[in-house]
């Protein structure tokens, strides 16, 4: 962790994001995002519309997103939905 990254939460519970990563995020003020918990974080995941998304999969084949095999990021087919949650 770097001390540019490290934020204060303020008594109203706010945070600053620091410049670099709204910058490279692109992140706009009044802007959405997703408070996440996990595990023992918070996690901002920008929420982007709907129509903001279109063509995003528009190299997809039949199987699914550009580039990612059937595995995708699980390690093994099928991992996903017998219990591995």
């Amino acid at each position: 962790m770097t001390a540019e990254n490290v934020v204060t939460v303020s008594p109203k519970y706010q945070v600053v994001i620091p410049r670099a990563i709204r910058e490279s995020l692109d992140l706009r003020p009044g802007q959405k995002v997703q408070a996440l918990q996990y595990r023992d974080r918070v996690e901002f995941v920008p929420f982007r519309p709907v129509k903001a998304l279109r063509g995003f999969l528009q190299d997809a084949g039949p199987g699914g997103a550009a580039g990612v095999g059937r595995t995708g990021s699980l390690g093994r087919a099928g991992s996903l939905g017998r219990g591995a949650m």
